[in-house]
């Protein structure tokens, strides 16, 4: 049976199902290939400048193709399509398209260079564009979490330590620390771009022997043509706001530039990740403790045989996606460890599937974090509940203070009290019952005052010792105040960035 339909062929699920319109454009043949045009055409204007054998008029018809609206066409990539089973040779077949859809300037493009003068640049190019998308993802992920924590800086949940009640926080406290630790991940990404510098117009080995033989030995009209050049590449990136003065050049490359740049972009997008699936794992986390939901939509749903379940099915696809990425990581050094000499031609067929698959699965892991997020759903009546049935235990050092405080033995009282909350424990664990760790110490004589016949110069405020907000520290105050200086500032910063973006939810 022929195969006429899209079904009958793989597609990848991070095309499908996961990754944004937005970083699908990024990736994609057009936008990979009209930057090699965009370079092509560079190099021409940067070489007619420079006196060098490239003429006016060659170079109008080149920019008259490469600069028209959706630059290369179907026709033209079908053609170097072509082309590529002949020569078996990507960059010299759009080479040759390129050549027959401007035919004055066939002679001229790619003069002097090697394919990585290319595709390198253009690599870089499309690297920078990719991060910064993922800055901005991570900002409105970061601000959408900010956001779910103003509401809730005043709740006060269990906290856990070991996955064991540990000292009450607030919901807000939490999430903040989830949008702080996605902000460390941002402040790297950011730091990191100074490190992915253009490879520059270097020639097959780097040492820019085609071009010097071009220019007749003269060293300035070489240099000249690479600035020219990698100033327009800035051009292409200026369109962009960022804190940063333009992208340098490497100092030196071989035929392509240094692989260990890739394995600092996939460390940082596995950063990102790691960071990413401790904030979907805490969700799935608290999904089971029924404190908080994820957006659930009307007709969703949770399983084929179970119809009352309800799974946080977006927190497990962000876990899944995050960790696919940060296992690509071993792949970045395993081939800048094993680039011989000028270069090997093994870290091709790698490059094009772990660069771009990392960032793809980042997105979606990304758009769906901020999704989430954006829904949050919390359950403040079962936050206050399971809340209250530890909050006898913790409250025990605040009672130990206080006998202590109205006369007593702190180490009488120590022993008192945790011979009490060892059998309230006990109870609740053996046989299912609440938690009457306060009823017990109430019986008890040695926590009544003299004046009711019991050890304590004066009475305990049963009262206040269950009152949670006493517990949770500065809980509100790091809140608002991370809100205040961390997530505006952010929200100011990536707004306009922000609103051009697509819709987040998943797709399937």
């Amino acid at each position: 049976m022929a195969d006429n339909s899209a079904y009958d062929t793989y597609t990848s699920p991070l095309a499908s199902r996961n990754a944004s319109k937005e970083m699908l454009r990024l990736w994609s043949a057009r936008h990979k290939f009209n930057t090699w045009r965009r370079i092509w055409l560079a190099v021409a204007e940067a070489q007619h400048e420079m006196g060098l054998p490239v003429s006016k008029e060659q170079v109008e018809e080149l920019r008259a193709v490469v600069q028209r609206p959706g630059g290369i066409t179907d026709e033209e990539m079908k053609a170097a399509e072509k082309y590529e089973r002949e020569l078996r040779h990507d960059v010299m077949a759009h080479v040759h398209a390129l050549g027959d859809s401007c035919p004055k300037a066939k002679g001229i493009i790619h003069l002097g260079m090697t394919s990585q003068d290319v595709v390198c640049n253009a690599d870089l190019l499309t690297l920078h564009e990719a991060m910064f998308l993922i800055r901005v993802k991570l900002a409105r992920a970061s601000v959408a979490i900010g956001e779910a924590a103003a509401k809730t800086a005043r709740t006060p949940t269990l906290g856990f330590t070991h996955y064991q009640p540990a000292q009450p926080v607030t919901v807000g406290r939490r999430l903040v620390q989830w949008a702080s630790e996605l902000v460390t991940v941002h402040v790297r990404i950011a730091t990191d771009r100074i490190y992915m510098e253009f490879r520059g117009i270097r020639g097959a080995t780097g040492t820019q022997a085609s071009f010097l033989k071009l220019a007749d030995g003269n060293t300035e009209v070489v240099d000249n043509v690479e600035s020219r050049v990698i100033g327009d590449l800035n051009d292409l990136l200026s369109r962009m706001p960022n804190e940063f003065e333009d992208v340098d050049t490497l100092n030196l490359s071989t035929q392509t530039y240094p692989r260990v740049i890739d394995t600092f972009i996939l460390a940082d997008l596995a950063s990102c990740a790691s960071v990413l699936h401790k904030i979907a794992t805490d969700i799935r986390l608290l999904c089971n403790r029924k404190e908080i939901d994820e957006p659930f939509e009307e007709k969703q749903i949770g399983s084929s045989a179970m119809p009352y379940k309800r799974n946080p099915m977006r927190c497990e696809r962000i876990c899944g996606l995050t960790r696919f990425v940060m296992n690509l990581v071993g792949n970045a050094y395993d081939t800048a460890a094993t680039q011989w000499l000028e270069r090997t031609l093994d870290d091709s067929s790698n490059r094009r599937l772990s660069l771009p698959e990392a960032f793809l699965a980042l997105d979606g892991a990304l758009d769906l974090m901020h999704n989430v997020a954006s829904g949050l759903i919390v359950h403040e009546a079962t936050v206050k509940k399971n809340l209250m049935a530890e909050l006898p235990f913790m409250a025990t050092e605040n009672i130990l203070m206080a006998c202590v405080k109205l006369g007593a033995d702190r180490q009488e009282y120590h022993e008192r009290i945790r011979v009490h909350a060892q059998a309230a424990g006990l109870r609740v664990k053996q046989e299912g019952l609440e938690n009457d760790l306060l009823e017990r110490l109430r019986n008890d004589p040695a926590f009544k005052s003299k004046a009711q016949g019991g050890m304590l110069s004066g009475e305990l405020d049963w009262a206040g010792v269950m009152d949670p907000m006493k517990y949770v520290g500065r809980s509100v105050e790091q809140t608002e105040r991370f809100i205040e200086l961390v997530v505006k500032p952010l929200r100011e910063q990536y707004g306009e960035a922000i609103a051009k973006l697509g819709g987040d939810g998943p797709r399937v």
